[in-house]
């Protein structure tokens, strides 16, 4: 039976949404969109044939005629978002960060623990070569994990030969986030790492601002412990010079009897054996979004746990909160 669904939201990421949801049509479809920008609802709804657009979330539940809700308004209304649908009983579908920091999202789980089904959308983990290198370490290919590497190096916040900064053309809503690069994108990185990981400890944090036309930070150091000991650090920065303003990870593991390193497009498995594989990052990035929505209507059809839960998905909040609340602060470049 194919799922009715509500989308919250038609920014920018809503038309990653809908263009899975497009290749799930016989499983789940858009059936209504509501935003409060006129230009974003109609644009979304021409694009993609959705016959019901509202201005206001409350008149789009009260309308009923819906399974389920995807949310991808932006995070401070997450909350409000969440517990709108949960009045109406209806399992939701939510963008990550679930609230804007952790004592909001622990209260909204405990508000809606055992009313509705709900998925925080965390689709980082769901990137094709990142399945890949969770079997490679199921498989204990390269032995235990001692030292892993993830860095997302940007120059989206330098300006372009235009005086544009790319990453604000791209995300107009980074210039106003008073938590940038740690809890709007760091945070991925960090959820794939309990992916991969399993459960990790902070252990040192550092994050500052470079670019004067953002209010957040926009580079951050993060050091992590595993459960064996070995080591995880995450670097993060969108405005480092001589990179492209795409976000590019750059990854490494190095176990007891191998290696697995993402560079570029290129992932190889070192060890006993040698494995590379070329990566179209482009499609991993649409089937990250395809799969995490795959799985969430998997999930509402034959009622299996959600990977991603609130509460796993507070064990990734918990690590980002800590993150700010050690972080050495250093002072704006000149």
């Amino acid at each position: 039976m194919t799922k009715k669904i509500a989308m919250i939201g038609a920014g920018w990421v809503s038309r990653h949404h809908l263009q899975s949801y497009r290749k799930l049509a016989h499983r789940g479809r858009v059936v209504a969109i509501a935003d409060p920008i006129e230009g974003n609802r109609d644009e979304r709804a021409r694009e993609f044939g959705i016959d019901r657009v509202y201005a206001d979330v409350a008149e789009m539940l009260q309308a009923g005629g819906i399974d389920a809700v995807d949310i991808v308004s932006p995070r401070e209304l997450h909350v409000q978002h969440v517990l709108m649908c949960a009045d109406y009983g209806l399992p939701v579908m939510c963008q990550k960060p679930m609230a804007q920091d952790l004592k909001t999202a622990k209260e909204l789980v405990n508000k809606v623990a055992g009313r509705i089904p709900l998925m925080i959308h965390e689709n980082w983990r769901w990137r094709p070569h990142y399945r890949t290198i969770r079997k490679w370490l199921d498989a204990n290919l390269i032995g235990d994990p001692l030292y892993t590497q993830m860095n997302l190096m940007s120059s989206g916040l330098i300006a372009d030969s235009d005086g544009n900064l790319p990453a604000l053309v791209r995300q107009p809503m980074l210039k106003t986030l008073d938590r940038l690069v740690i809890m709007e994108i760091m945070i991925h990185h960090i959820d794939c790492l309990r992916f991969l990981l399993r459960e990790l400890e902070p252990v040192y944090a550092q994050y500052g601002r470079i670019c004067d036309q953002v209010q957040g930070e926009d580079n951050a150091v993060l050091t992590l412990k595993t459960a064996n000991g070995g080591t995880a650090n995450v670097v993060a920065n969108l405005s480092a010079y001589g990179y492209s303003p795409s976000f590019t990870d750059h990854f490494e593991i190095n176990g007891t009897r191998g290696m697995i390193r993402l560079s570029a497009n290129i992932l190889d498995l070192i060890g006993e054996s040698r494995h590379t594989e070329t990566i179209d990052l482009d499609a991993d990035y649409a089937a990250s979004y395809l799969a995490t929505i795959d799985h969430f209507l998997s999930c509402l059809a034959d009622g299996s746990a959600f990977e991603t839960t609130p509460e796993d998905n507070l064990k990734t909040l918990e690590i980002v909160e800590r993150a700010y609340s050690m972080g050495k602060v250093y002072a704006k470049h000149a």
